[in-house]
């Protein structure tokens, strides 16, 4: 399919690039990005930063405007935009019967897009044949969540569903690389930890809930558990990595208990064989310093989950830490597992 790539000069647009060259389903045949962009070629218009070399044949691209009128002949788009204008964008594609798979944060609460993780929700796509941006279906949206909510999510999930979730607490060490290009200041962050990133936080609680919510009637069923969160920025490059304290309304009956859920979890998609899916989902670590970014959020190519630090707690019935790579996992990534999802289950006309 031929795809196109919105924001494709920023970071995100970059790392959609990167991870797609030689996918086995996708060619990037369009590239659209600001007015200041437009027109130019890829190589002139984007400060190449990730750490292998701009392809070649997406170098010399002509960057186009984010319109569907210029980014014509593509299947679907991937958007990497800024929030500060992804509402409109990504409204005029799929008004113009152009599917969009969007990182950004606009529409994940819109009651009729999904808000997608494929390992836990896979069913909430049915909620694409329930939404109107293009009169004959062809167009709509489906989001993939903040970078924080998937490893939260994937986490919670076979949890979840065996004790059901009544209170959570949550305090993430978020990366450099989610703060984007030229990001954090040196003098801010060098030998350092900001305890405040700004809009992170609101995030977490109605993203997981929706998430986790079941699907019932073209309506989803958010589960009503609680959630403090405190987002930090710390010194790492990538991984976003979470301390993670649960009540649940079903009392664990032992850490042996936990063990078994999260390794008997049975993956939704495991039999779909797509491309992006890791072989191993989940990897539970059972040493006392596992997981840590640098050592594991590269591994199955940036998509697993890993957890570790599992134990019982005093008011809280189990504590964990979960870390998955924001950038791949949390963004790009989870977009194109997205992506290659929907396209199995037959979505693109």
């Amino acid at each position: 399919m031929n795809v196109g790539i919105l924001g494709a000069t920023g970071a995100v647009g970059q790392k959609f690039i990167r991870l797609l060259n030689q996918h086995p389903w996708f060619t990037i045949t369009a590239l659209g990005a600001s007015d200041r962009s437009a027109g130019k070629t890829y190589k002139e218009a984007a400060n190449w930063i990730e750490d292998v070399p701009l392809p070649e044949e997406i170098a010399g691209m002509t960057v186009q405007a984010c319109t569907p009128e210029a980014m014509k002949g593509v299947d679907f788009v991937f958007s990497g935009l800024d929030s500060s204008v992804a509402t409109e964008i990504e409204g005029a594609f799929a008004k113009a019967g152009i599917p969009v798979i969007s990182n950004a944060k606009n529409y994940r609460q819109h009651a009729e897009v999904p808000l997608l993780i494929p390992e836990v929700n896979p069913e909430h796509i049915d909620l694409i044949s329930t939404q109107s941006f293009s009169a004959d279906g062809k167009g709509w949206i489906v989001t993939n969540p903040n970078c924080v909510a998937v490893p939260l999510s994937l986490a919670l999930k076979p949890l979840h569903d065996r004790f059901g979730l009544e209170n959570l607490s949550v305090t993430t060490l978020q990366a450099l690389s989610g703060a984007g290009y030229p990001g954090v200041p040196s003098l801010d962050i060098i030998a350092n930890v900001v305890p405040y990133i700004s809009g992170e936080e609101p995030k977490i609680a109605p993203e997981t809930q929706k998430i986790l919510g079941h699907l019932s009637d073209g309506d989803i069923q958010r589960p009503e558990f609680t959630v403090d969160a405190t987002c930090t920025r710390v010194h790492t490059l990538n991984g976003h990595m979470a301390a993670v304290s649960c009540r649940f309304k079903e009392k664990p009956a032992s850490m042996e208990q936990v063990l078994d859920t999260l390794k008997n979890f049975q993956n939704p998609i495991a039999d779909l064989e797509l491309p992006f899916s890791p072989k191993e989902l989940f990897h539970i670590h059972t040493e006392d310093n596992y997981p840590q970014p640098r050592l594991h959020a590269d591994r199955d190519k940036g998509m697993s989950l890993h957890i570790g630090r599992l134990r019982e707690g005093d008011f809280f019935h189990l504590n964990f830490v979960c870390m998955a790579h924001n950038t791949i996992r949390g963004a790009a990534g989870g977009a194109i597992l997205n992506a290659e999802l929907l396209m199995k289950k037959g979505w693109f006309s």
